[in-house]
């Protein structure tokens, strides 16, 4: 790349989904996640208990303001003056706040960079609404934005997630080893999300097994491995992705498996639904049945999925550079129609 000079982008806007900072905030920030959604009131005072059993404080916002900090910093490295700002779907800065701040230093369009690596309405769809209606907000100073493509097949998404499976395996005898399985965890989202036909619906499990089975071919060939679902919400009656990854470990105990490795690929960050329903409630499960259990670390941090940051920059800005996708789902996501995704009942969270 050349350089930003001669592009037609200004700045880079980092969107998030925002979490609570202290207990005050659990419950706003909740209602906002919520509002206008069918969530059980008993779903939701279960959820602000798991928040408030960290001080309130989700990890989501502390790890984004370390990505900020350190894409900022790739980008100087190679020579990229781009601005980069922050903002979030449910918790300050808001989308609508960082819209406000690009506009007052002039940006007029800026290229979007969501920390969610899928195609679906609530990781992909439901972004490109908060864009638009903050633009809305704005007013006619705000700047045109684009968001950037999926990556869930990018090498700097992949790469951090092999390395993190084969430190987990390292030093289990080879008969242990034998009697191992990898679950591989995804947000659960309604079956009616996931599968409406025409709509890209689809498209978030085919992305997660693809990504899944790079991670797994290059991490333990010798092993098998699963894909799993955590974290639903929204009324019993409405039937979600399944298994469910602790019906999913009782089930595999009954296999004769003695260890799982259990890899949150549908996730860039720890945050409270990583750290509570995996590391609190999952591995809780795995010690009642006396079943080893290992998890994953979240690759956001990882250098390299920095330097996907700017290489995901890189291709937009420059046609000739190569576009590094390892999947034969390809990239996807750069220009989505206006009825990718969209929710087959939006009432339902």
């Amino acid at each position: 790349m050349t350089g930003p000079a001669a592009a037609p982008y200004d700045a880079l806007l980092v969107l998030s989904f925002g979490g609570p900072e202290g207990p005050d905030d659990v419950r706003p920030f909740l209602d906002n996640v919520t509002r206008g959604r069918a969530v059980p009131a008993e779903r939701l005072a279960a959820v602000a208990e798991h928040y408030l059993a960290f001080g309130g404080v989700s990890p989501i916002n502390a790890a984004n303001r370390a990505l900020v900090a350190d894409v900022r910093a790739e980008l100087g490295r190679h020579g990229i003056t781009l601005p980069v700002f922050w903002g979030n779907r449910n918790w300050h800065p808001f989308v609508t706040d960082a819209m406000r701040e690009m506009a007052g230093a002039g940006v007029r369009r800026a290229l979007v960079f969501c920390t969610s690596a899928y195609a679906s309405y609530s990781s992909c769809r439901q972004y490109l609404e908060d864009l638009e209606r903050a633009r809305q907000e704005v007013g006619d100073s705000a700047p045109r934005v684009e968001k950037l493509r999926h990556y869930f097949d990018h090498p700097g998404f992949i790469a951090p997630q092999i390395d993190a499976v084969r430190a987990a395996l390292d030093g289990r005898g080879a008969e242990r080893r034998a009697t191992t399985r990898l679950v591989f965890t995804a947000h659960s989202i309604p079956l009616t999300m996931a599968t409406v036909s025409g709509r890209g619906g689809d498209t978030y499990v085919r992305q997660l097994l693809a990504a899944s089975d790079l991670i797994a071919r290059a991490a333990a060939p010798d092993l098998g491995w699963e894909l799993a679902f955590q974290s639903r919400s929204g009324p019993g009656s409405v039937p979600w992705l399944e298994p469910d990854i602790g019906n999913r470990l009782r089930d595999l105990v009954v296999d004769g498996v003695r260890d799982v490795v259990v890899v949150p690929v549908g996730f860039v960050s720890d945050h409270v639904e990583v750290v509570w329903d995996l590391d609190h409630e999952a591995a809780g499960i795995a010690a009642e049945l006396d079943l080893g259990f290992a998890r994953t670390p979240t690759p956001g941090g990882d250098p390299r999925f920095v330097a996907m940051v700017r290489e995901l920059l890189d291709e937009r800005l420059d046609p000739s550079v190569e576009v590094r996708a390892l999947s034969d789902l390809g990239p996807s996501g750069a220009d989505c129609s206006t009825t990718c995704c969209l929710p087959d009942r939006p009432t339902v969270s």
